[in-house]
């Protein structure tokens, strides 16, 4: 006996009464041939996915940890965003959040969804990108500090230019970039202690500590020319490494040294240039004072301490499959920048 089969899909729509999430149906039908002739049909319910914004609401909410952060970020309402995020845990069928009044925590399932949609819509935004543009393949979206990219990746592309001048990128200085990969963003360039090891990272240096002051500090009337004396003076600290003096006044055995005050940026060159105004004393890396090449600043102090924040560069692991990014993480590497 013969059987041959066929399946086909029904839409089922919902009805006025029936306001439950419309579902396709699979017909599957079998002719078995014999002595008799019998149909068999079976049909089997495939789910319609959820709406495509509710997948980037919940990831973005899970991203911020609040609904108002991804809101702002999304340019929506509270409510429409708190919508899209009922919507899909209607369709997971369980909560994907924890409410409590300090913000939203993710449950075991939702952080299960996060860690598994979050490479689906990375990919399929490379497949979007890569159909709707010609050159997508080879057009890179960099995060990178305006710092590095100012003293050791600019001057430096040029060589990338000249061996591949197909590539093209796009550069995005904002903070946070690990937290952004995949969300038009290709890879960063990280100044970080340790990189999440879900993603994929390459150190780019070891470095160290440097005391970085105006020339006046040390040729004026009264010199700096020990630690003890920075109680007077206002210390500088760059966001994306914010224990840097921490670490130092406790690697040079004085962990009891307070400054007069303690000021953050998030500009490496409005840093620099604060210091050279005498505005107070930045706490940064060798690289960044040898390669600023400014007879205004000078190196305070000659002890040597060990940077426990490094450059790295990361992307997500799907990334690397990317020709842009790999091109760019080949060369990067390979350069020693």
């Amino acid at each position: 006996m013969r059987k041959i089969g066929a399946s086909f899909p029904i839409f089922e729509a919902c009805s006025r009464r029936n306001k439950e999430t419309p579902s396709y149906r699979t017909a599957q039908i079998f002719w078995h041939v014999g002595k008799g002739h019998a149909i068999i049909a079976c049909e089997t319910n495939m789910p319609r996915l959820p709406p495509l914004s509710s997948m980037e609401a919940f990831l973005e909410v899970a991203r911020h940890g609040t609904v108002k952060a991804a809101a702002s970020e999304l340019g929506l309402s509270m409510p429409a965003l708190s919508r899209r995020i009922q919507t899909l845990e209607h369709s997971v069928g369980r909560p994907l959040f924890n409410r409590h009044h300090h913000g939203l925590k993710l449950t075991e399932s939702g952080r299960e969804l996060q860690d598994q949609l979050a490479p689906i819509l990375d990919e399929l935004r490379g497949v979007l990108g890569r159909v709707g543009s010609p050159d997508a393949s080879l057009r890179l979206h960099l995060n990178v500090l305006p710092l590095f990219a100012q003293q050791r990746l600019f001057p430096r592309l040029p060589e990338l230019r000249q061996a591949h001048p197909e590539l093209h990128i796009d550069i995005d200085t904002m903070s946070h970039a690990e937290a952004r990969l995949g969300e038009g963003i290709d890879a960063a360039i990280a100044l970080a202690r340790s990189i999440d090891p879900a993603l994929y990272a390459a150190r780019l240096d070891q470095d160290q500590v440097f005391p970085i002051a105006a020339r006046a500090l040390l040729d004026g009337g009264r010199p700096i020319t020990v630690p003890e004396q920075l109680q007077r003076q206002t210390i500088l600290v760059h966001r994306e490494m914010p224990e840097t003096f921490a670490e130092w006044k406790k690697a040079i055995g004085m962990p009891y040294l307070e400054p007069a005050g303690v000021d953050y940026f998030d500009s490496g060159p409005l840093m620099l240039e604060a210091a050279a105004q005498g505005i107070g004393v930045a706490f940064m890396h060798g690289h960044h004072f040898d390669d600023a090449h400014d007879p205004r600043l000078v190196r305070l102090f000659d002890f040597d301490v060990d940077s426990p924040y490094s450059y790295w560069f990361v992307c997500r692991p799907r990334a690397l499959r990317q020709p842009a990014v790999k091109l760019f993480h080949d060369w990067l590497l390979a350069a020693r920048i």
